[in-house]
């Protein structure tokens, strides 16, 4: 794994320059990208996003989902990012729209940033009621899709049998997985245990990454250890998502407001890689967010108590590892400061990709 490192040089100012890895966004939301301020979420949870972005789908077509999301990849390579992994809706009232749309994007942007794509199914996609959804998630995986993705905590029969079915959707099409996994402040949500147990039990032996987490971060030290050390035997890994998390977890609660972050300490100590993403950036998941490593690695300084360099590396190599990036020794980055934490604090001062 690199390790940051500071070449010693000066800059004209007088500043070191320190030299860093390349970043990698191991979750966006490409699709998503810039509606912010076409597309309010008027509660501001999960749920009000989800409402806002379904009352939204007349208006987005496949034409102006390309201008949002290559706008917001040129400014991520700008930004220090060598790769992206993208989630693409896939319900059945938007269709293919996202996935032609990021396709395209890919190809406009083909030796500067690299993304992949993850075709996220809609809900529900269990029974005869998903049936639907099923198919237009294997139509997705045809169009240009790398890997399957859904969201088994919104499912109303639980997230057992959801699992399950996406999973084994991936292996019928030889494709890795990346859940959106309890996503949900109910210390109750067992999805990513169950995640875990199918991959162990199954042999299933393609990448699989579990996106936020978030309540395995509301249950006992005790669980959070047991349910670490089977997600590290199944070589699940784990994508902390503190900025969208924060924003939308925990609205209601009178006291005690949790900070809608999975147990990070627990996974990291039990051996799971865990990596930082941005997640959505100025929409109706997120309003704010500026496309930025030095940002997430922050918030995970703050949130996620992590020393400097363990931040970066969570948004960096960390990251690359868990979606299957290779970091050449020449993607690197170049910022004006003398340490980690100086270059973290002020944003990346100077950045030179």
């Amino acid at each position: 794994m690199n390790e940051p490192r500071c070449d010693g040089s000066l800059t004209t100012s007088g500043q070191r320059s320190l030299t860093l890895p390349a970043a990698v966004e191991p979750h966006a939301h490409l699709d998503k990208a810039f509606l912010a301020d076409v597309v309010t979420n008027e509660t501001g949870d999960l749920f009000g996003a989800i409402e806002a972005m379904i009352a939204a789908r007349d208006r987005l077509n496949v034409h102006e989902t390309i201008e949002r999301a290559e706008r917001a990849a040129r400014l991520m390579a700008a930004n220090g990012y060598r790769a992206v992994r993208t989630h693409a809706d896939v319900t059945v009232n938007n269709g293919l729209t996202s996935v032609e749309a990021l396709a395209e994007v890919r190809r406009r942007v083909e030796g500067l940033i690299e993304i992949q794509i993850v075709a996220l199914a809609g809900h529900p996609v269990t029974g005869t009621a998903g049936a639907d959804a099923r198919a237009l998630l294997v139509d997705a995986l045809a169009a240009g899709a790398d890997l399957v993705g859904g969201c088994p905590h919104l499912e109303d029969d639980g997230t057992l049998v959801a699992t399950h079915t996406l999973m084994s959707i991936a292996e019928d099409h030889g494709r890795g997985v990346d859940l959106h996994t309890d996503e949900t402040l109910d210390p109750t949500s067992d999805g990513l245990a169950e995640l875990a147990a199918y991959v162990l039990a199954s042999g299933f032996d393609r990448p699989v990454t579990a996106s936020h987490c978030v309540s395995l971060g509301m249950r006992p030290e005790i669980e959070q250890r047991h349910v670490a050390e089977q997600v590290a035997e199944a070589g699940i890994g784990v994508v902390a998502l503190p900025a969208t998390n924060l924003f939308l977890q925990g609205r209601g609660h009178q006291s005690g407001m949790p900070r809608g972050l999975t147990a990070v300490r627990a996974l990291r100590e039990a051996g799971v890689p865990v990596a930082a993403g941005a997640d959505n950036v100025q929409d109706p998941f997120n309003p704010l967010g500026r496309v930025s490593p030095f940002e997430t690695a922050a918030l995970m300084i703050l949130v996620g108590h992590l020393l400097p360099d363990d931040a970066w590396a969570s948004v960096s190599t960390v990251a690359a590892d868990v979606i299957g990036v290779t970091l050449a020794d020449d993607d690197v980055l170049t910022v004006d400061a003398a340490s980690v934490r100086e270059a973290i604090a002020f944003g990346g001062p100077g950045l030179r990709v």
